[in-house]
Formats: C-alpha cells, sequence, structure tokens
C-alpha cells in the first residue's frame, strides 16, 4: 500500500492548491542512529493529525527532514571509528573525517526513512530536507549575518559551560545537574602584613591555583577589618585582594570565599564588578595548563588531590567537612562540566523576551498541555545570551573571516565559499574553525526547509507553520529559538 501511496504522489502538498493550508514540519530525528519508541509515538499522532486535515479539504504539508545533530553525530562517528580501526579523530585531516561523518549521515539517513516509511508515515517526500543541505546552509549563513549586523550576534572572552570529553562550550541550558556528595574544604590563607589569618572553605581546592582574591560579605562583622588588605596564596605565592561583595553568604562555610574568576560563573560575574584579573588553568580536555606549575598535566582531579596534599604539608589546611555538591554534568556525554574562560560567540537573548513572553500569552502561539506554559515562563525569566559556537568539526562553520595580522579586523560572509576579500588574498585571511550549535540552524527548521530566504510560494503558503508535536525535554532547546 505504501508503494501504491507513493507512486500516486498521494502525500504531495500542491503550494498553487486554493485549498487552505495545514503544515507541520517533522521534528528531524539526529543522524547519530536509528528512530526509538519516542519517535514512532509522536510521528504516529502527527500522520494522524495529516490524514485528518487531508480528509477534511485541506492542502496538507507534513515536512520530512533529518538533523546532522553536531556533538552527537561527531562523538558517535568518533566513538565508532576507535573501535573499528583504532583511529581518533586527530588521526584525520578535517576533511577527510567530515567525509567519515557524510557517509555515517547517508547510512543512518536512509534508516530513518525507511523506519517513518514503514510506520506508514504519509509524508510529501519530495521535500525532505537535512539541515546541512547546500539551500539549507544558505539560510543559516544569512540569519548569521542578519543577526552579526544587528550587533546581536558578538564576540568575546566569557566564561562558558566546557565539555571536556567533547572539549567544546555549551549553552547553559545544555547542562544537567546533579546532587553528589562531597567535602567543603577548609584553608587557611596569611595576611601579607603578618597580622594573622584568613580562613576560607572551598568545593574545588584545584581551582587554587587560579585564585585572585578572597571576598566577604560587606555586613560581615567578622571580617570587616580585613576589607582591603592582601592574603598570600600559599601555593602559587600571589597577593590576593581581600574584597567586599554583596553576593557572598555568610552562612556559608567560613564566610570568606576564594575567588577563581576564570573558574567559576559567580566569581567570574564578582571579576567583572571588581576588575579583578582572570588566570586561566586549564587546557581543552579538562587538564591543568602551563599556568599551574609543577600541578600542570594533572587531570583537575588529580590536582585536587595534590593541591590538599600541598596545603597539609605548608600547614594550611583545616578541615573537610561533607557536603553535598550540585554538579553540572554534559547533558549529551554526561561528563562533569568545567566553567573555562575562552573566546566564544554568542546571540544576545535579552532582547526577544517580552517577545517570547507575549506570543504565548496571546495564543499566538499555544503550548499544549497548558500546565508547560509557567515552566516555559520560568525559563525566559532567566534567560541568558546562547553561546553559539561549538569547538566541533561536523556543522555549519561560522561564517567569519579573521584578517592574519589584526584577528579584530573580520569579514561577515552570507555567500557561498569564500568571500571577494578572501579569494583575492587568500594567505591574508583564515575562518574561523569554530561550527555554530546545531541549534541555531535547527532554529530555522520551520522557514529554511520552505525556502527561506527566498520568497518561495512554499514560504507564502505554509508559513508560519499550523502544528508542532515534540517533547516538553526540548521546549527551550529548540521550541523557543524557532
Amino acid at each position: 500500500w505504501y508503494k501504491f501511496w507513493e507512486q500516486n504522489e498521494l502525500f504531495k502538498a500542491d503550494p498553487s492548491s486554493q485549498k487552505p493550508a495545514y503544515c507541520i514540519m517533522i521534528p528531524p530525528p539526529n543522524v547519530t542512529g536509528v528512530l526509538h519508541m519516542g519517535h514512532a509515538l509522536v510521528n504516529t499522532l502527527q500522520d494522524i493529525l495529516i490524514r485528518y486535515k487531508r480528509m477534511m479539504g485541506f492542502d496538507t504539508l507534513w515536512m520530512p527532514g533529518t538533523d546532522h545533530a553536531g556533538i552527537s553525530t561527531q562523538a558517535v562517528v568518533e566513538r565508532q571509528l576507535l573501535q573499528t580501526t583504532g583511529k581518533r579523530k586527530s588521526d584525520f585531516s578535517r576533511d577527510e573525517f567530515l567525509k567519515i561523518v557524510w557517509q555515517w549521515k547517508e547510512k543512518s539517513e536512509r534508516e530513518i526513512v525507511d523506519q517513518l516509511k514503514a510506520l506508514g508515515a504519509s509524508c510529501d517526500w519530495s521535500r525532505q530536507r537535512f539541515t546541512m543541505d547546500p539551500a539549507y546552509c544558505k539560510a543559516v549563513r544569512v540569519m548569521f549575518k542578519k543577526l552579526f549586523d544587528e550587533g546581536l550576534i558578538t564576540r568575546g572572552d566569557y566564561l562558558v559551560n566546557w565539555d571536556p570529553v567533547t572539549q567544546t562550550a555549551l549553552a547553559d541550558d545544555e547542562v544537567e545537574y546533579e546532587e553528589k556528595s562531597g567535602f567543603l574544604w577548609h584553608f587557611t590563607y596569611p595576611l601579607v602584613d603578618g597580622s594573622g589569618l584568613i580562613e576560607i572553605a572551598t568545593t574545588r581546592p584545584e581551582t587554587m591555583l587560579g585564585d585572585t582574591a578572597v571576598a566577604v560579605n560587606p555586613k560581615d562583622e567578622r571580617y570587616r577589618d580585613f576589607i582591603g588588605k592582601m592574603a598570600l596564596q600559599p601555593i602559587t605565592g600571589i597577593n590576593l585582594i581581600i574584597i567586599a561583595d554583596d553576593h557572598i553568604d555568610p552562612a556559608f562555610g567560613t564566610g570568606a570565599v576564594k575567588i577563581t574568576p576564570a573558574h567559576d560563573h559567580n566569581d567570574y560575574l564578582m571579576g567583572q564588578r571588581h576588575n579583578l584579573s582572570m588566570i586561566n588553568i586549564m587546557t581543552g580536555d579538562g587538564k591543568i595548563n602551563e599556568n599551574g606549575g609543577p600541578y600542570a598535566g594533572k587531570t583537575m582531579l588529580e590536582a585536587r588531590e595534590a593541591v590538599i596534599q600541598t596545603m597539609k604539608e605548608k600547614g594550611h589546611f583545616v578541615k573537610a567537612v561533607p557536603h553535598m555538591n550540585r554538579i553540572g554534568v554534559s547533558y549529551r556525554s554526561k561528563a562533569v562540566i568545567e566553567p573555562h574562560l575562552s573566546k566564544q560567540w554568542f546571540v544576545k537573548l535579552t532582547a526577544y523576551k517580552k517577545h517570547l513572553i507575549d506570543i504565548v500569552k496571546t495564543d499566538k502561539v499555544k503550548i499544549l498541555p497548558r500546565s508547560w506554559e509557567s515552566t516555559y515562563y520560568h525559563w525566559i525569566d532567566t534567560l541568558h545570551d546562547w553561546c553559539i559556537s561549538r569547538q566541533l568539526w561536523w556543522g555549519h562553520r561560522i561564517p567569519i573571516w579573521y584578517h592574519r595580522d589584526n584577528p579584530d579586523e573580520m569579514i561577515c560572509y552570507d555567500g557561498e565559499g569564500d568571500p571577494p576579500e578572501v579569494q583575492q588574498n587568500p594567505e591574508l585571511w583564515r575562518q574561523d574553525p569554530d561550527v555554530l550549535d546545531t541549534w541555531f540552524s535547527s532554529s530555522l527548521c520551520p522557514s529554511a526547509t520552505l525556502g527561506w530566504p527566498e520568497k518561495t510560494p512554499e514560504l507564502a503558503k505554509y508559513y508560519p507553520n499550523s502544528t508542532l508535536i515534540t517533547g516538553h525535554d526540548i521546549l527551550f532547546f529548540w521550541v523557543a529559538r524557532m
């Protein structure tokens, strides 16, 4: 029967038809493997709606497609290569590795399409899309340049959530949190003027190697006379200014906190408020770098044990108190997230907050069941700028070129290939090696699959789309960004 349906083109949409439009975009499955029961459920529900509307006389478009899924697919291919050949990504050039990923994509996509057809899914297969098709790539470049020209995409030194396994930055909402038992370690730092000691408490002793200050609450009477003095970091020998900041909780630990702006999100903000220096102590693979002196090359956990031991030997260890820690882990690799200072590209999202709330409150977009609206509003209220650069090879390459002699001089280009200036003097320019977050490109799914930025008949008839059925777990990753 499926062959009969396909041969007779019973699922094809007709933008020239006078029938009213009804359109659903399939939430594009990741080309990491095959479909699971969740896909079977949501695609069956979509098929019911599409067939029902088709029988009611609507011109229906159920748009099929697949997603390149940057982090996930690259990780799957790397793992498979290691198991079958013993080789790692670093054993290949970028182009060689990408050829292997494209081969994986073709195989995975074929299996996904076969599964959907086995379900009886009445998609318009003549319009099948992939998030790295040439036309889709153009839409991504055009959107990037549009936001870049409007000042809504910027680049700078940011403290990001770093996944040391996939070795890439993650957005805030790609971090999951777990409660784990650990310790609150107490240590003393001597005051430089010889007037005594200040006792600090920390859950991450290894970050002492990047300390640039000690902070107390300005209302904490215990430390009023300490503010403005200098404390000596016993291991690095760096003098640390003792600052007062309202963020410090006097009831936590000793009420005195070591400040490591390059390795803690709260410390980073404090460092900006107090103009503190930032010392990065970590490499991309989660080890101590040259700023860690004799600890260089150790993993963060190895450095923790070594730092504690050194502080004991120096007589500055006080005690370790059992403590439940809230640990961030990567939603993809499950690696423990390390805050990491690096240059990244960001989208400024605060400008969109009111719009994102208004379209749901006015029912322009309806979230069903309604019980998810409060969760959606909470996420919008706590919205931060969105880190969109990923340190991967698989994905949409960031369309920015830097001048060899002045990296602050850059070209943003939304055409195909290299910009004209780069073609004329290729030795003077280099393209940004990073790719865009998968959610940046998949957020264009409702319009890019219909031909945007071109003014196509499909875009005129089927955009905005009518219905989306997807998991509540990507309400923020994907739905809000669309």
